[in-house]
């Protein structure tokens, strides 16, 4: 099968348009409309390299609609779902004054039937210190020096 040169850049013109047009429809659809995978690029990279840039606004709206989605799906309406949204960073909660005087209170209850118990688990009583008694200490001297006698006699010997 011969192909002319005008006949291959009409195929290929013709396998363009048909990519272009599966593309619009996925994005129509939002899923894949090919079935091979040769409408699929690699690695997700555009033809013309890097990385497609999306703009604040069109991340806003695509945020927004998922935030509808979510807000369908768990049965409230769109409106509460981005309202928190709205406000900005969302700010840590502390204690109040009253709740840490509670807790305060509550902990010093604690401590203290602790220690009328005889809570010994709060504070270890300090370990006697370890020594050796003088038989033990008479006993190491002894079996030292017959040590040392040893390796004297051993070393005259050579």
């Amino acid at each position: 099968m011969d192909l002319s040169l005008q006949q291959l850049t009409q195929a290929l013109s013709i396998r363009r348009q048909i990519s272009a047009l599966e593309q619009r429809l996925s994005t129509l659809f939002g899923g894949s409309t090919t079935s091979t995978g040769r409408g699929k690029r690699r690695g997700g990279r555009r033809a013309g390299g890097g990385r497609r840039r999306m703009s604040a606004a069109t991340r806003a709206k695509l945020a927004a609609a998922a935030r509808a989605r979510w807000a369908k799906r768990k049965g409230t309406t769109a409106s509460t779902a981005a309202a928190p949204a709205a406000k900005g960073p969302r700010r840590r909660r502390g204690l109040t004054a009253a709740g840490r005087r509670k807790l305060s209170e509550s902990m010093k209850a604690r401590w203290a039937a602790r220690r009328k118990a005889g809570g010994g688990a709060t504070k270890a009583a300090p370990k006697k210190k370890r020594g050796l008694t003088a038989a033990g200490r008479r006993k190491l001297s002894e079996a030292m020096k017959a040590r040392w006698a040893a390796r004297r006699k051993a070393a005259g010997k050579k």
